[in-house]
């Protein structure tokens, strides 16, 4: 066996047989699993508590408006809003949850209603008065107007149109896709690369310091040649990371699947559409519960071998590239607080990457998202962005073959760096010193 593959192993199993790499394993995936189902699960618990309204209605033309129902009761009075206030001030068991003070018609002054509480309302109570305050004023605009069945005519010219995207093969298949499933997906690949190539690359740097602090590489210094060392410590985390993220992955799909039909049989979809109908969803998709059950349609319509082989490809890439890097940095230092003024120019391209992930999302074909998915120090992370959307072939070759001669070029320049740096102590090192071991 090479000293490269001995280097691997011992980076490799000393890193895996940890109990904190086993807890993170498999802890992570149950906090995924639970940001995917706990939202389910609470979606069926209702609040029993009612919420009491308290409302001055000054014209006495709202009170058929604001209905009662199991989580709200209004109760109309006529007080000073003043003389309320101080009713409810300073007492544990409140008597009402909000005031609702109405001055004037609502159709002729939008502003005549306030909403007062003692603390912050929710969203879903201000959502819910005013979605019942505004279908009454559209309803008195319509009838000013004095035309028959002007409400049926108004309603029959809603058009509520979605059009379907569908992406039809070189054979003549034709898929049903999602521009927003195709945003989720990128974003998420994108994200988990950024997250590993910190993570890992922030190993590797520790991991040399350390070696180096303890005199541990000067042993094996005397063994193995400096970037034999600096290699097989790279790519035995490397390893590592493809370890845990494959591990990631199986665990989330079997916990969330479980746990999916645990929880998803017992989903309140008639409360789902009250909260769509009040503004509370967010989620395009969400607005109507039928397609929820198109999602796994859709996605067969994306190339995920494509998308998880190139996962694999762009994550080595870009690791190969910052790790090497870092490991330059670990290497010319003496201790791990020197490492934050060199490992911060090096951490800049990654943030960069991510907010250029964000932005390119929304138009992955334009000029921000093409040069910085060919950019290495911004391709593993913006290209991931772009993979759901079709990239073409060439664009793809031309950016992996980018990525692959600068890993190459600044393992190269890291070995020199590191083979110097790695023996030599009480020296504070800086730019200008390093620029030097690359000439050596």
């Amino acid at each position: 066996m090479s000293k490269i593959s001995l280097i691997i192993k011992r980076e490799y199993t000393t890193r895996v047989m940890k109990k904190s790499f086993i807890i993170l394993t498999f802890l992570t995936p149950l906090l995924f699993a639970g940001m995917i189902t706990v939202p389910l699960w609470l979606s069926n618990i209702k609040d029993s508590n009612k919420k009491h309204i308290v409302v001055i209605d000054r014209t006495n033309i709202y009170s058929q408006v604001l209905k009662s129902n199991e989580t709200y009761e209004f109760d109309f009075v006529d007080k000073p809003a003043e003389d309320v206030k101080k009713e409810n001030e300073g007492k544990d068991d409140k008597e009402f949850t909000a005031l609702l003070l109405i001055t004037d018609n609502l159709a002729n002054n939008p502003k005549a209603a306030t909403l007062y509480s003692e603390k912050q309302v929710n969203l879903e109570l201000k959502n819910y008065i005013s979605g019942l305050l505004n279908q009454y004023v559209e309803l008195q605009k319509l009838a000013s107007y004095n035309i028959p069945n002007l409400k049926e005519m108004v309603e029959k010219s809603k058009a509520n149109i979605d059009i379907p995207t569908i992406k039809w093969g070189e054979d003549g298949d034709n898929k049903e896709g999602s521009a927003e499933l195709a945003l989720v997906i990128g974003m998420i690949s994108a994200f988990v690369i950024y997250m590993f190539i910190v993570i890992y690359g922030a190993q590797v740097m520790g991991g040399v310091v350390q070696e180096k602090t303890s005199r541990i590489v000067e042993v094996m210094i005397s063994s193995v040649k400096p970037f034999e060392l600096m290699m097989g410590k790279i790519i035995g985390i490397a390893m590592v990371g493809l370890t845990q993220f494959l591990m990631w992955l199986i665990l989330t799909i079997a916990i969330s699947t479980a746990a999916g039909s645990f929880f998803g049989g017992n989903l309140d979809m008639e409360a789902l559409q009250q909260a769509n109908q009040m503004g509370m969803s967010a989620s395009p998709m969400s607005q109507n519960p039928n397609e929820i059950q198109q999602v796994f349609a859709m996605l067969h319509g994306f190339d995920f071998m494509q998308i998880i082989v190139l996962f694999v490809v762009y994550f080595l890439g870009g690791y190969l590239l910052y790790a090497s890097l870092f490991a330059a940095v670990g290497s010319a230092v003496d201790s791990e607080t020197d490492t934050q003024q060199f490992s911060l120019p090096l951490t800049l391209p990654i943030i960069f990457g991510i907010y250029a992930a964000i932005y390119s999302a929304q138009n992955p074909d334009g000029p921000l998202a093409f040069w910085c998915s060919m950019i290495p120090f911004t391709s593993p992370i913006v290209m991931m962005v772009r993979l759901p959307f079709d990239v073409p072939v060439w664009q793809i070759i031309l950016s992996l073959s980018i990525l692959v001669l600068s890993f190459i070029g600044t393992t190269w320049m890291a070995g020199k760096i590191y083979r110097t740096g790695i023996l030599m102590y009480g020296k504070k090192a800086s730019w200008k010193e390093m620029w030097k071991w690359l000439r050596y």
